[in-house]
């Protein structure tokens, strides 16, 4: 009750219904029995939010044109509408409507060009980079190499980013000659770019010193000529050092002839959305709306992504906020993505919770059961269940019914509070509602097991789930395989995953047959790591061969060799590359006889090949210019004169007890300390 009463102090400043009746709820013991059903689940009672509309004031035209669009074929009839519903647009406004389009990128290109044929349209590179992203499809591929060629015609670059995600999707799409051709496209781009020089000089005197007036007295040397497309490309350039951004973005500001206008601004805060410049962000975005601008939404998008990456939940949601009380309004799954983010710690902060809710709420928006999930999520998360059942009855009454989604937030947060048998009995009152556990929620309450380090509980589960006919995945396998290594039971997870690809005929994932490899080599069991190579193969994956050849130089014999080998090669012999990688690590482990000896065994391609013959040639030349250097010694212990082929053997320790017949039994130590002295 006391830290109920905490959180409801942390949240006194905030008017949302939802954050005040969730958290003054009455409060009562939770029990579980058959007949006492889980509380959250308790239809006896509805719990409704009230949801405020409040009256708001703000331009719906952004919105209200990408309506027109949606709803309409392009025409010159829909061209006369826009004109004359909106005589001008700002770069804001184009970019939110471009990015609402971008599931319909025929209509994207059809908007964009008839934008910028318009006298107020001022092209910059973001709306450009912008809309190559989005009509960069198959259906529409024509229209982006129209649209990329104009793009350069003007004057504008292709940025690195925009250019691996664009080849990275073609790549994808298995649209090869069009990302060869963008690979073409960008190389020229670079190298014709006339501009590309300055950029290049203005970022070294940047980069290379301290901030201060013998960097301004460079820039001002240079004598260059600022333009929006300068200023972006320098701050990309900038992006791994935010700070001196930073000050560049302010001496640009500065200078003579040059403003700072909403492209640059929104540049500017791309390159600053960092863990070590956040105090400079907020100083941009507090001067950009100063001054009339504001974030466009593919730069919003972007931000909030970094910013939820890098855990600054605080600033996500403070931005947030100010995208929500502007015109250019986050959607839905934005609002649902960042809810998600902040319940991903391992202490769910609340008061962000409902910040982010209200905010959503006071938009006039209605609650969707998305975002009641994740708001549910925070509080299960939190350990705060009491809270969690009264949002459940809310939704409910709302009318969205409890799923999978509802049911398996609650299975991890008592998971997380190590509550296991309650978070089992979840799942027995799941199906008593006739809401059947699929895998997710299954793969939830065993790897909360696992994580408890509860893994004979968690096999237990496994085998019910497969009982009631819910077949795993690889997903779980892989979640049982890493249970199994936290507990080092690293031939018990052997054994488990054997099992179950013969009685589930399941597939693992390539990259559990690879830890799991490597485990096993760890511990010594080679065969039970070659037998997961054979396996591997029958799955059709490329076999892992990398962990096999120290194991083998170091401590494999040669018929271990050969056994890898053989496994590498159910079809076709393994390359020469695989062989050549094995010679020279038995050779760095100074085990040259035995790789003489596999060399041997080996085809008869592998051992005439060009770079297998060149190591061993190299080799024996070695040991010949040993055995020159070691002669004068030998023969100075022992009693006999050598000829150079028993010198040779001698170094290459070969047959060393033969050699030590020969010399005196009182030097024979004396002997044998030289030999290994020079013998690498």
């Amino acid at each position: 009750m006391n830290r109920v009463k905490a959180i409801a102090a942390s949240l006194r400043m905030l008017e949302s219904s939802l954050a005040t009746r969730v958290l003054m709820a009455p409060k009562h013991v939770t029990h579980f029995s058959q007949h006492n059903p889980l509380p959250f689940l308790d239809r006896s009672q509805c719990l409704r939010f009230p949801i405020t509309h409040h009256k708001l004031y703000f331009s719906t035209k952004p919105n209200t044109i990408v309506e027109l669009v949606l709803t309409n074929d392009w025409s010159q009839e829909l061209e006369s509408r826009l004109e004359n519903g909106c005589p001008s647009m700002t770069h804001e406004t184009v970019v939110y409507v471009i990015k609402r389009l971008d599931k319909n990128p025929e209509k994207a290109s059809s908007f964009f060009n008839w934008v910028s044929q318009k006298e107020w349209f001022r092209a910059s590179s973001s709306v450009y980079s912008l809309i190559v992203r989005v009509i960069a499809t198959k259906d529409t591929m024509k229209q982006f190499w129209i649209t990329l060629r104009m793009m350069k015609e003007k004057g504008f670059y292709l940025d690195e980013e925009t250019y691996l995600t664009i080849s990275h999707s073609l790549k994808r799409e298995k649209m090869s000659s069009d990302s060869v051709a963008l690979s073409h496209f960008y190389d020229r781009m670079v190298e014709e770019n006339a501009k590309q020089s300055i950029v290049t000089r203005v970022v070294d005197i940047i980069s290379l010193s301290e901030w201060g007036d013998a960097v301004k007295d460079g820039l001002a040397k240079l004598q260059i000529q600022l333009s929006d497309n300068l200023v972006i490309r320098v701050l990309k350039e900038l992006r791994s050092s935010p700070l001196k951004a930073y000050e560049f973005f302010h001496w640009a500001g500065k200078q003579s002839g040059y403003e700072h206008n909403t492209v640059t601004y929104n540049a500017a805060a791309r390159v600053l959305a960092r863990s070590d410049s956040t105090e400079e962000f907020w100083s941009v975005i507090d001067e950009m709306k100063s001054v009339g601008h504001q974030l466009d939404i593919d730069t919003y998008i972007k931000i909030s992504r970094i910013l939820q990456k890098n855990k600054l939940m605080e600033d996500a949601v403070k931005l947030y906020e100010l995208m929500m009380d502007g015109s250019y309004k986050p959607l839905v799954q934005d609002c649902s993505l960042l809810l998600k983010s902040i319940s991903a710690s391992d202490k769910p902060n609340l008061d962000l919770v409902f910040r982010v809710a209200k905010k959503f709420e006071s938009t006039g928006n209605t609650l969707s059961k998305a975002i009641y999930d994740g708001i549910h999520r925070s509080l299960t998360g939190a350990g705060k269940f009491e809270e969690a059942e009264h949002i459940v009855r809310t939704m409910r009454n709302s009318g969205h019914e409890p799923d999978n989604i509802t049911y398996s937030q609650v299975v991890f947060g008592l998971c997380k509070m190590r509550r296991f048998e309650e978070a089992s009995k979840v799942l027995e009152e799941m199906e008593s509602c006739g809401c059947i556990p699929d895998i997710k929620t299954w793969t939830i309450l065993i790897q909360g097991h696992c994580d408890g380090n509860e893994v004979d509980k968690a096999l237990l589960c496994f085998y019910k789930m497969i009982e009631k006919g819910c077949d795993p995945d690889a997903d779980l396998l892989d979640v049982l395989i890493e249970g199994f290594f936290r507990q080092k039971r690293i031939e018990g997870a052997y054994q488990f995953l054997i099992e179950i690809c013969r009685t589930c005929r399941i597939s693992p994932w390539q990259a559990t047959y690879k830890k799991l490899i490597e485990k096993l080599l760890g511990v010594m069991k080679f065969e039970e790591a070659l037998e997961l190579l054979r396996l591997m193969k029958s799955h059709n994956y490329p076999p892992y061969h990398l962990p096999f050849v120290p194991y083998i130089s170091k401590f494999g014999s040669v018929d271990d060799a050969e056994q890898f080998m053989k496994a590498l090669s159910l079809k076709s012999y393994p390359s020469h590359a695989v062989y050549l990688q094995v010679f020279e690590s038995l050779f760095r482990e100074g085990r040259l006889s035995e790789a003489k000896d596999l060399l041997f065994k080996s085809p008869h391609h592998i051992r005439k090949h060009s770079k297998i013959c060149k190591l061993f040639g190299s080799s024996e030349s070695d040991t010949q210019t040993m055995a020159d250097d070691i002669a004068p010694l030998l023969h100075g212990l022992i009693e006999v004169t050598w000829t150079a082929k028993q010198l040779h053997a001698i170094v290459s320790r070969e047959n060393l007890k033969h050699y030590c017949g020969f010399v005196s039994l009182s030097r024979i130590e004396d002997f044998q300390k030289v030999v290994i002295f020079f013998t690498p």
